[in-house]
Parts: structure tokens; C-alpha cells; sequence
């Protein structure tokens, strides 16, 4: 396999400032650089600032090999426009000149660096975005390949104090309530982005394949932000719990993933249909429209989405090829009826 070249470029005031601001704490480019390392390999190193403003920080970069690009500021120029453009000339300048380099690694969180990701994006390089969450752009990693939250990152200490008065309160308890959904609803993103890979014919998906297609889908993914310390681990809790089966091969490390071959865990859901559909069947067969409601009625928690449907007649339709239940067309209405198989 091709070794993966890194360029590092890293907009230094904005994450200087905060973390300093945002975290309470001083910016460590540790953490950074030992996520990188693990991609790849970095043959580019460069900060853009103001350094008589960072002073303290220039020794710590400096050990890091990190190569200081002086943004001084003079009476009459921005000085923040000048380091964002300085930034952004350089990577593309080396971008044509370095071919070798396949990977962009953007630290920032200032949305007026999204034409250059977009740019590299063009010129086939991958492009990896590093920022803080209060002071990252929505607008920044959706163009990105990738994008690291720089307090998830493995070495970064945030202050107990700070994390307690992130979760504290009732703002607290209704974060901590979101992330049991989101944990819920990986089982069901999980699932559609394998049966989608699955539908687009390839028959051998790859644990790493997988793993680009939900980058693809939100480059801010991280197996971290549900407690798994790498996406194996995930991978292998998931097929512990029959969501997805997984079959190891030549290819060590990188098991194929497919569905259990019975079924993606969907068989109480179908049974809660046909309970509906029996107990609405007195007058005839059930219109699909509002079917869906009365499920939720019987069992709020219900989504086909959790079982790797797009929609909810795509799961209808799964229901009836197995027998669960009869759905048919009517030419009068047009529209479909659901029934139990006579």
C-alpha cells in the first residue's frame, strides 16, 4: 500500500486562542501530531502567526520540527487576512508542486478557508480539517475528507472544572440524554450506509470501506464520541449485538461486513406490524398511509431507519416478500393497502 505524505497547515491564532479561550487550557500540538502519525506520514510542517504574540508556544512548536511562518503586524494591513492568505497560497502552491503529497491536513475553524479545501479537494488530495467545536464554522467540515474536534483528540486534558460546567444543569442533562440517542441511532446508520454499499453492487464491503462511506456521510464521525476506542472495536460490539456480521479474510484487520443471515435484527419490528395491521384489519385492508403512526403509537422507539431502511414502504415491502404481512396496490385509491396474508 502507497504510504500516505501529509502537508500540515495550521492557522495558529485561531487555535491558540481557542483553546485558550474555549478550554481554558494551552494549545498542545502533541495531540495533533500523534493523530497524524497515524495516518500518515507528515513531510510538511508549518504555523502561520504573529510570533511576538505567541512567544511561549514557539519552543514547543519549534521541538515539534514545525517550520514558523512570520505574519507580522504592520500599520495598515490586516494582519488576520494576511496569515489566512499566506496559508492559502502556500497549500495550494505546493499542492501543484509536490505531487507526492496526497493529504492536506487544514487546522482551523474559520469558514474563510473553505474555498481551499474545496480547491485541494479538486486537485485529488484528501483534505483533513483540525478545530475547536465552539469556534469551528458549520459551514467548514462538510467540506472536509475528515475533520478532527481538536478536545476529542487522544492527550488533550480539559479541566474538570470545565467539563462539569459543560455538563452540569439541565443543559447538561439534556447533552447527556442526546448522546444516548446518538448511540441508539448508530445501529441504524450503521445499517444504511452498509445496505446502501451493499445495493451500489459491492458484494465484498470492507470494514475500512465502511468506515470512508460514513466519513463521506459526516466527516466529524468519530467511533470515540460513542466509547470505542478504535472502529474495530465498534465493529466487532456491533456484531456481538447482530447488527452486522463480520468475516475476517486475508486482508487482516479489515473484515468483510454483511448483514446477520437472519435478518438485521428487524424480526420484533415486523412482528409489531403485523400486530397493528391485525388489530386496524376489521373494515379491510389497511391503508399504508398512517401505518406508520399507529406503530409509533404502539412502540414510540420504533424507525425502520434503526435496521438499515431507507423508508418506511422500503420496510413494508421487506415485510411482504417475507410473508409478515400482504401488501397491494389499489388501482382505485392509488395508493397501497396492507393486510394479513389469508
Amino acid at each position: 500500500m502507497e504510504e500516505v505524505r501529509i502537508g500540515l497547515f495550521i492557522d495558529y491564532e485561531n487555535l491558540a486562542i481557542g483553546a485558550r479561550e474555549d478550554l481554558s487550557i494551552a494549545f498542545d500540538f502533541g495531540p495533533i501530531a500523534d493523530a497524524l502519525a497515524e495516518r500518515g506520514r507528515v513531510v510538511v510542517r508549518r504555523a502561520y502567526a504573529d510570533w511576538a504574540r505567541f512567544e511561549p508556544d514557539r519552543r514547543m512548536l519549534t521541538d515539534n520540527h514545525v517550520e514558523l511562518i512570520e505574519i507580522p503586524q504592520r500599520r495598515g494591513m490586516v494582519r488576520k487576512n494576511a496569515a489566512d492568505i499566506k496559508m492559502a497560497v502556500d497549500a495550494i502552491e505546493l499542492a501543484f508542486e509536490r505531487d507526492y503529497v496526497t493529504t492536506f491536513v487544514i487546522c482551523t475553524g474559520d469558514s474563510d478557508f473553505s474555498p481551499l479545501v474545496h480547491k485541494l479537494r479538486e486537485l485529488n488530495k484528501q483534505v483533513i480539517g483540525v478545530g475547536l467545536k465552539a469556534s469551528t464554522s458549520k459551514l467548514l467540515p462538510p467540506a472536509c475528507d475528515e475533520f478532527l474536534f481538536y478536545e476529542n483528540l487522544e492527550g488533550v486534558e480539559i479541566p474538570q472544572a470545565k467539563i462539569l460546567k459543560r455538563g452540569g444543569g439541565e443543559e447538561g442533562s439534556e447533552a447527556r440524554e442526546s448522546q444516548v440517542k446518538d448511540l441508539k441511532s448508530l445501529d441504524g446508520t450503521i445499517s444504511r450506509t452498509l445496505s446502501g454499499l451493499l445495493r451500489s453492487g459491492d458484494n465484498d464491503v470492507r470494514s475500512s470501506q465502511l468506515k470512508r462511506a460514513l466519513l463521506r456521510k459526516d466527516s466529524t464521525f468519530s467511533e470515540s464520541d460513542y466509547g470505542f476506542r478504535s472502529f474495530g472495536e465498534l465493529m466487532r460490539n456491533l456484531s456481538d449485538r447482530e447488527v452486522i456480521h463480520l468475516e475476517e479474510s486475508e486482508r487482516q484487520g479489515d473484515p468483510a461486513v454483511s448483514f446477520p443471515a437472519d435478518g438485521r435484527g428487524e424480526g420484533k419490528a415486523f412482528d409489531l406490524l403485523r400486530e397493528v395491521v391485525a388489530s386496524s384489519t376489521d373494515s379491510g385492508p389497511v391503508p399504508l398511509s398512517g401505518l406508520k403512526d399507529d406503530m409509533r403509537k404502539a412502540d414510540s422507539s420504533f424507525s425502520e431507519k434503526r435496521f438499515g431502511y431507507n423508508g418506511f414502504l422500503q420496510f413494508v415491502k421487506a415485510a411482504n416478500a417475507k410473508g409478515i404481512v400482504q401488501m397491494d396496490f389499489e388501482e382505485e385509491t392509488g395508493a397501497y393497502s396492507v393486510s394479513i396474508p389469508g
